[in-house]
C-alpha cells in the first residue's frame, strides 16, 4: 500500500481513510491537450470533473461521482530559469521528486511543509504550509500557473498576466479549473541548522513571541495530558553540513517517531485509559538534538502512522490564548488524546483564500489516529478555534460553510465572483465546494 490514496473496485479513498467516492470514470491524461479534451468530453456527457493528487486531504475536496482526473503522467520539470530564479513543474509532480531534482540542480524552495508525498498542485490548491517568520506557504512561492478552465481552454496567469486569476488560483481549491503547471520562485540551495529540544508547555507559551521573533522557522508539538512540548527551531547556517547520523536517524525518526508511536496508538485504541501515561512516556522519548542539512532534509519528515487531522489558522497574537483554552478543554472533557498538537506560524500573504490572507497567522493542528472516533475532540476544538475567527485548512476536517467564510475572509466575494466567471456551469463543483463556497 503506497502513501498515496487507493482505488479498489472503482472506489477512490483518501490517505486518511475517512473519505470515499465512486467516480463514473477515471482519466490519466499524458498531456495538457489530453486533459483539456477530458474536460470538454465531461461537459458533453454532463459530468462534473475533479483532479486528485495523492489524497492527503482529509476533506472530500477531491471527491466526485463524475470524472476523476489523475495527474500522475503530468510530472517533471518543464523549465529552470536561472536568471529569474524560477522553476516550472508539471502539476502531478510529487513534492518529494521536486525537492530532490532541485537539490541536484543546486536549488531549493525557501520553505515547505513537513510532508512531501503530495503533488505540487494538490499541496498548493489546499494551502499546504510549513512554519516561517517571513516565508509563507508553498502557494505563496508561486510566480505563475497554468490551468485548464471549464470550457477546456488553457489559461496562463501571473502577477502580470490575468492577475485577478493569479490572486485566487494559487489556492484555488480545484474550483477555478484543473492546474496543469506551476512556476515557483527558487533560490540557491542553503543549509539549515535544526535545534530540537523538549520545553514545558508553560515556558513555550509564555516565551512564544520571543521564540517566534528569534527564529526563521519555529514550531512545537504539545502532548495532551502532559505539560511537555517538543520544540524545533530551523535557522540558516553557514555550515558545515552535519546531518543526523544514519543509525541515530533511523532510531529517532523511524523507530521512535513512527514505530513505537504506532504501537502506542494501538495500545491507546485498545485501552484508552492508558493514554495519559503513554503520553507522558512519549513526551520524554525524544531527546534534544541539533543537526545541519539541506532544506528538504530538515523541513520534512516521514509520516507512517495514519491519522485524521483538523487544523485552524488563528491570528498570531491569539495563539497562546487559544492553546491554553484547548488545554483546559482537554483536561476537563475526559477526552483521551493520544496524538500531539502541532503549532506553526506563517506571515500574512496576498492570496485570496489563503488561511494567512491579510493577517499574520498561527496554526494549531489536532490529530486522531486513523480509525478512532475523532468527532467529540474535533468539535470541541473547533468551537475554540472559531471563537478566535479561525480559518480551517482547506484540506483538513472542519464543519464550516460559505456563510462562515464570508465573515472570516474579507475577499471571499472576490473569489466566488471569479468562479462565476470561470466556471458558470459548475463543472468543477462537488459537495464540499457547494458547502464552502455556496451554490
Amino acid at each position: 500500500m503506497s502513501t498515496a490514496a487507493s482505488a479498489k473496485n472503482g472506489t477512490w479513498r483518501n490517505w486518511g481513510g475517512n473519505v470515499a467516492a465512486r467516480p463514473a470514470r477515471e482519466v490519466t491524461p499524458a498531456s495538457v491537450d489530453e486533459l483539456a479534451a477530458a474536460v470538454r468530453k465531461a461537459a458533453e456527457d454532463g459530468l462534473k470533473v475533479k483532479a486528485v493528487g495523492t489524497g492527503h486531504s482529509f476533506t472530500s475536496i477531491a471527491a466526485t461521482d463524475g470524472v476523476l482526473i489523475r495527474p500522475q503522467l503530468l510530472t517533471g520539470i518543464r523549465d529552470i530559469d536561472r536568471d529569474a530564479m524560477t522553476v516550472t513543474v508539471e502539476a502531478g509532480t510529487p513534492l518529494k521528486r521536486l525537492n530532490v531534482a532541485l537539490a541536484r540542480e543546486g536549488l531549493s524552495l525557501t520553505n515547505m511543509g513537513d510532508i512531501m508525498e503530495q503533488t505540487v498542485s494538490g499541496a498548493t490548491s489546499t494551502g499546504t504550509h510549513g512554519t516561517g517568520r517571513e516565508s509563507g506557504s508553498i502557494a505563496a512561492q508561486i510566480k505563475g500557473l497554468e490551468l485548464v478552465t471549464a470550457d477546456g481552454s488553457v489559461l496562463s496567469c501571473s502577477e502580470k498576466e490575468n492577475p485577478e486569476v493569479f490572486a485566487a488560483a494559487r489556492i484555488g481549491l480545484g474550483a477555478l479549473g484543473v492546474v496543469t503547471a506551476l512556476t515557483f520562485a527558487v533560490e540557491p540551495i542553503f543549509l539549515l541548522t535544526a535545534r530540537e529540544e523538549p520545553m514545558s508547555f508553560d515556558k513555550v507559551t509564555s516565551a512564544f513571541d520571543e521564540l517566534w521573533a528569534e527564529n526563521e522557522h519555529f514550531e512545537f508539538y504539545w502532548f495532551p495530558h502532559t505539560g511537555s512540548t517538543n520544540t524545533k527551531r530551523n535557522n540558516r547556517s553557514a555550515g558545515p553540513e552535519k546531518p543526523v547520523p544514519q543509525i541515530q536517524g533511523w532510531i529517532e525518526d523511524e523507530f521512535l517517531s513512527n514505530g513505537v508511536f504506532q504501537v502506542a496508538q494501538w495500545v491507546g485504541r485498545a485501552a484508552p485509559g492508558t493514554i495519559p501515561s503513554i503520553a507522558r512516556i512519549s513526551s520524554k522519548a525524544l531527546s534534544a538534538r541539533t543537526y545541519t542539512d539541506i532544506p528538504y532534509k530538515v523541513f520534512t519528515s516521514p509520516r507512517r502512522v495514519r491519522f485524521v487531522e483538523m487544523e485552524y489558522a488563528v491570528p498570531r497574537e491569539a495563539v497562546v490564548e487559544t492553546l491554553r483554552e484547548l488545554r483546559t478543554m482537554v483536561e476537563r472533557s475526559g477526552l483521551k488524546v493520544s496524538f500531539p498538537v502541532e503549532v506553526r506560524t506563517a506571515p500574512a500573504d496576498d492570496i485570496t483564500l489563503s488561511t494567512a490572507s491579510g493577517r499574520d497567522s498561527a496554526y494549531i493542528a489536532v490529530h486522531m489516529v486513523k480509525g478512532t472516533p475523532y468527532q467529540a475532540y474535533f468539535t470541541a476544538a473547533e468551537r475554540i478555534f472559531t471563537a478566535h475567527e479561525g480559518r480551517p485548512h482547506w484540506g483538513k476536517v472542519h464543519t464550516r460553510d460559505a456563510e462562515y467564510f464570508a465573515g472570516v475572509y474579507p475577499r471571499f466575494g472576490e473569489f466566488t465572483a471569479l468562479r462565476d466567471r470561470l466556471d458558470p456551469d459548475r463543472r468543477f463543483q462537488n459537495d464540499y465546494l457547494r458547502r464552502v463556497l455556496g451554490a
